[in-house]
């Protein structure tokens, strides 16, 4: 199998959301392959359809050798590593993990809904990946630019740079987080760019 371009969405706004993000992305560089992860800033918003303390939000890409259900289950496993629990509907998380994207592929199984149904009308997770992909596109619903372009009414502000969260251990054979400068113009560009192990971008 090929690798393939998966890109995730990590939130969390219970416990520490900093050091959630951190722990979950050194999680996702040692996954097969977990080659050319970069990710973005940390993001901050408020909760959408629900209460609780504002969410700190970033994307991260990378390739992988696993299939879209058994990178669910692999994302799965790091939440319930750190205590995810799913009481109700758009709870609260100590650590939240989303498949958004898996190359251009359009997934609709029992348990699986790629591209995630929701990611093109949230700005929490649009504004980070088109940070780290100003050409990004979503299958069936076109450039993330645009789309974030039309998510009004949604404050979101840039936090943090994409160092603040960087895995502690890069997977074997990475290199060490370096910064790239993806050229985004959205709000806070002037922050500085995607971090990225192991993939010149």
């Amino acid at each position: 199998m090929m690798p393939v371009r998966a890109c995730v969405g990590l939130g969390a706004n219970l416990g520490d959301p900093m050091a959630a993000l951190t722990s979950a992305l050194t999680r996702i560089a040692a996954l097969p392959t977990g080659d050319g992860l970069v990710w973005s800033s940390v993001w901050r918003t408020a909760p959408v359809d629900a209460a609780g303390p504002d969410f700190l939000n970033a994307v991260a890409m990378f390739d992988t050798l696993l299939d879209p259900e058994t990178l669910l289950d692999a994302l799965r496993r790091i939440e319930s590593d750190h205590g995810r629990e799913r009481p109700y509907r758009n709870a609260p998380r100590l650590l939240d993990l989303d498949l958004l994207l898996y190359g251009d592929r359009v997934i609709e199984s029992a348990r699986l809904t790629v591209p995630h149904p929701r990611m093109h009308l949230r700005a929490f997770v649009l504004a980070p990946l088109v940070e780290i992909e100003p050409r990004a596109t979503i299958p069936g619903h076109g450039a993330a630019r645009v789309l974030l372009a039309a998510c009004t009414g949604q404050p979101i502000e840039r936090i943090a740079p994409p160092a603040a969260i960087a895995p502690r251990d890069p997977a074997p054979g990475g290199t060490t987080p370096g910064n790239t400068t993806p050229g985004d113009t959205t709000p806070g560009a002037d922050a500085p760019g995607a971090m990225a192990v192991g993939r010149d971008r």
